[in-house]
């Protein structure tokens, strides 16, 4: 099977300049976690457990944050492809909008029923009671983080990549300033451990929504947004064109994040040394592959642009590209997280039984990282770009539902089988995905220009 390779140099050029400042973004923000997790570890595995299970809950929220921004970027991509930046500024409301009744929904949840969301991870009550003290605090998170979220990845979508990378940079000094501060009792601050971890997130957030709306309502000069565009209602047919490209987003991404959830729920039944050993991979995973993350963006960016410019085979083109370096990507992410990801475990304050399942399931990570690396781009970047958003739908209910779930399932909590092993069934769907999208991407039937009236 042949595939055409882009030889335009601005073609590379565009794709850097958006790649960079997300993967630098991903990569402070994968700092701060990582930060979050040395400190939590010198108070031992039932505190880094209850941090990590509390925040899969919240990492819910967060994909189906990332649902909304799917279904958005593709119609402002292609707006602005199109120079029609009034329809690109209703998006932004569209969105806004979205992301904050979502946050008000998780955030009245979780300062209800805390404890219930713990004993959906673990039956073990040191880590329920320290992680109810953790989602006390994190129940004030959502709203300000999921819009401002929403907000800043949108602007990659105009070509302001460079608005994350800020607000990261300054988030990163203050979680770290924040937590040092509250989880160790400095500068005559009380000593709060798990929720002085929360609090300091709290802050973080906040400083990011604050930087965020300054930046896209006073410095910004190219969509030159307004207090009265967010709360301006789009139109009923932007509504419409939304839910044809965006509801698929939302649904497939929130089926994700009740996968990853149930993912969580499988790990936290198997151990708390399993949990402690899989928050440090995820943190390990995510920090190795943060140009995989800048390239998914790029591709989708890209690829909106150029339908939205109505040039079609042009696009196609783009896409063949994208894959054949979305697999250069997946090699260079498994070698990394193979020679860097055990290392990684001295910064940890562990038992030898948990250090020994983290450097099992690592390796397992380092394997399944080619994978993610492929699907991340091509379906997350350019087969969502191209507004292929149904087929994905059908690809996530089908492989992660009833594949790696049930697979997962019956290896960790029936086999009861080593936590390296349970991560690998729990993440098969990956490699089916990474196999099903080429036959997408070469039959041409993912590419849709959405923002066309009809």
């Amino acid at each position: 099977m042949k595939f055409r390779i882009t030889k335009e140099k601005e073609f590379y050029r565009r794709v850097f300049l958006i790649m960079l400042p997300v993967a630098a973004q991903q990569a402070i923000n994968m700092g701060v976690n990582m930060m979050d997790t040395i400190m939590l570890g010198n108070f031992g595995e039932v505190q880094l457990s209850a941090s990590s299970l509390a925040n899969s809950f919240y990492m819910l929220y967060g994909i189906l944050c990332m649902g909304i921004i799917g279904g958005c970027s593709v119609l402002v991509s292609q707006y602005w492809g199109a120079g029609n930046l009034e329809k690109a500024r209703e998006v932004f409301s569209l969105a806004f909008r979205l992301a904050a009744v979502l946050g008000f929904a998780f955030a009245i949840v979780t300062w209800l029923i805390p404890g219930t969301i713990m004993q959906l991870f673990t039956s073990d009550p040191e880590v329920i009671e320290a992680g109810v003290r953790y989602l006390k605090i994190t129940a004030f998170i959502y709203m300000i983080h999921g819009t401002s979220q929403v907000v800043a990845f949108l602007m990659r979508s105009v070509r302001q990549a460079q608005l994350g990378l800020y607000v990261s940079i300054i988030s990163f000094f203050a979680n770290i300033f924040a937590n040092w501060v509250f989880i160790f009792g400095k500068l005559g601050a009380p000593r709060m451990e798990i929720a002085g971890a929360a609090l300091g997130t709290l802050i973080a957030r906040c400083v990011e929504f604050l930087v965020t709306f300054l930046y896209v309502l006073k410095i910004d000069q190219k969509l030159k947004l307004k207090v009265s565009d967010f709360l301006h209602n789009p139109e009923r047919s932007l509504y419409r064109k939304y839910f044809q490209v965006g509801a698929p987003a939302l649904v497939s991404d929130g089926l994700l994040g009740l996968g990853s959830t149930a993912i969580s729920m499988v790990l936290g039944r198997m151990g708390s040394d399993v949990v402690a050993a899989n928050s440090i991979c995820m943190v390990v995973d995510r920090l190795f592959t943060v140009v995989v993350q800048g390239i998914s963006n790029a591709s989708g960016i890209i690829t909106g642009n150029t339908i939205g410019e109505g040039k079609l085979d042009k696009a196609q083109e783009q896409g063949e590209t994208f894959y054949l370096l979305s697999i250069l990507c997946g090699i260079l992410s498994t070698i990394l997280v193979s020679i860097g990801g055990p290392l990684t475990i001295r910064l940890y304050n562990l038992q030898p039984e948990t250090i020994a399942v983290t450097k099992s399931m690592m390796y397992a990570y380092a394997v399944v990282m080619f994978f993610s690396a492929v699907q991340s781009i091509m379906t997350k970047g350019v087969l969502r770009g191209g507004g292929d958003t149904k087929f994905l739908l059908k690809a996530d209910v089908l492989f992660m539902w009833l594949v790696s779930i049930p697979l997962g399932i019956f290896a960790g909590l029936v086999l009861h089988a080593p936590g390296w092993v349970a991560v690998i069934c729990l993440r098969i769907d990956f490699a089916i995905k990474s196999i099903w999208c080429v036959s997408r991407l070469k039959s041409g039937k993912w590419i849709k220009n959405i923002t066309v009236e009809t």
